[in-house]
C-alpha cells in the first residue's frame, strides 16, 4: 500500500483526479486529492494565497498520510501549475513524502517563476486568450465556453462537459513567486515527469524544455491531451504506480 496526495492545476480543484483517484484506491492505494485553499474565493482569498503557503499545505497532507500510513511510502503529484506547489513543498519537508510526479507541469528550476518562464516558451494564443483578470488582477478566470479543445480535446465529450462548468478563480500570487529549491531538499527526492504529446496548454516543446532545465527526472510519455486524468486515465494511473519508491 502507498499514499498519494495529488494536486490540481490552474482553475481547477481536486475532483479533476476523481477517475484516476478511483482506480488507484480500487488498486489498494490511500488518495487525498485536495482543492487548494483559496481557489475560486473573493479578492480578500484571492490576494492572500501564496505559493508558500500551498506548499505548506501540501507538505503538511502528505506528512498526514504517511503519518496514517504508520510511514508507509507516499507520492506527492502535481498537474500544471500543481507542480511549482510540488517542488515548493517538497523543498518545505522532504520527509513528507518519498517521491514527486510531474503531470505536464511546472518543474521549473531554483530562482525562476511561471511567469519567468512563459516568456521563456513560444506563443500559445488559443490558451492566452482563454484568460481575463477579476477582482482587480487579484487572479484569473478562463473561460469554460472555449476551454474544452485548449484543455481536454482528446478528452471524452461528457466528462469535459461535467468539468468545464466546475473551473474556478486561480490567484495570481504563485504565477509571479520564484521557487526556492534545493539539491539537499526538494533535489533529493526521486521524480518522475509525465509528459503529454497532444498539449495545448503546455506544449511538449515547453515540458521538454523544463525536463532540460532541471534534469535527473524519469520521463513518461502518454498520447494524452493537458487532461490525460480524462484522456488517458490508465495510462496516467500505471505512471502514477510506477512512481512509488521501492523497498
Amino acid at each position: 500500500m502507498a499514499g498519494f496526495v495529488l494536486i490540481h492545476g490552474s482553475w481547477h480543484g481536486g475532483w479533476c483526479f476523481d477517475v484516476v483517484a478511483a482506480r488507484l484506491r480500487a488498486a489498494g492505494h490511500v488518495v487525498r486529492a485536495p482543492t487548494l485553499p483559496g481557489m475560486g474565493g473573493s479578492e480578500a482569498e484571492l490576494r492572500a494565497v501564496t505559493l508558500q503557503g500551498w506548499a505548506d499545505y501540501a507538505a503538511q497532507q502528505s506528512a498526514e498520510l504517511k503519518a496514517e500510513l504508520c510511514g508507509a511510502p507516499v507520492v506527492l503529484a502535481g498537474h500544471s501549475r500543481g507542480g511549482l506547489v510540488v517542488s515548493q513543498a517538497a523543498e518545505a519537508d522532504p520527509a513528507a513524502m518519498d517521491a514527486l510526479v510531474y503531470i505536464c507541469a511546472m518543474m521549473l528550476p531554483d530562482g525562476m517563476s511561471r511567469a519567468d518562464f512563459k516568456a521563456l516558451e513560444e506563443p500559445t494564443p488559443d490558451f492566452d486568450g482563454l484568460i481575463s483578470p477579476v477582482h482587480g488582477g487579484a487572479g484569473t478566470v478562463v473561460d469554460p465556453a472555449r476551454a474544452g479543445p485548449v484543455f481536454a480535446q482528446l478528452s471524452p465529450p461528457d466528462l469535459v462537459a461535467a468539468a468545464l462548468p466546475r473551473l474556478m478563480a486561480e490567484p495570481h500570487g504563485p504565477r509571479s513567486t520564484p521557487l526556492h529549491l534545493t539539491a539537499e531538499r526538494w533535489g533529493s527526492l526521486p521524480r518522475t515527469y509525465v509528459e503529454t504529446l497532444h498539449d495545448r496548454t503546455i506544449p511538449i516543446a515547453s515540458q521538454r524544455l523544463m525536463q532540460a532545465m532541471s534534469p535527473g527526472a524519469r520521463v513518461v510519455t502518454l498520447d494524452a491531451d493537458h487532461s490525460p486524468y480524462l484522456s488517458a486515465p490508465d495510462e496516467l494511473t500505471a505512471a502514477l504506480l510506477a512512481a512509488i519508491p521501492e523497498g
